[in-house]
């Protein structure tokens, strides 16, 4: 993991969980969940794309539309 970089922009209070399968939440599978408004409006509900492993943690692929969404709130916060 490459850690920090002035390029990176950290999630504050991001949560992260993995979710075993759950009658109660209806979760019929093992996965990866990760919670954070900022991701909700890049990444919409029912969205699907791309992850990958690498050292230290995942990558998240983004789609066009996703990267248009992420630019434009990022440009709207003056982070970018």
């Amino acid at each position: 993991m490459s850690g920090p970089a002035k390029s990176k922009i950290e999630l504050k209070n991001a949560k992260v969980y993995i979710h075993l399968p759950d009658e109660a939440t209806r979760s019929k599978i093992l996965h990866i969940d990760i919670e954070h408004p900022m991701i909700n409006k890049i990444i919409l509900p029912k969205e699907a794309t791309y992850a990958a492993g690498k050292n230290g943690g995942v990558f998240i692929g983004l789609k066009k539309e996703m990267i248009e969404r992420a630019n434009k709130i990022l440009k709207n916060k003056g982070m970018f």
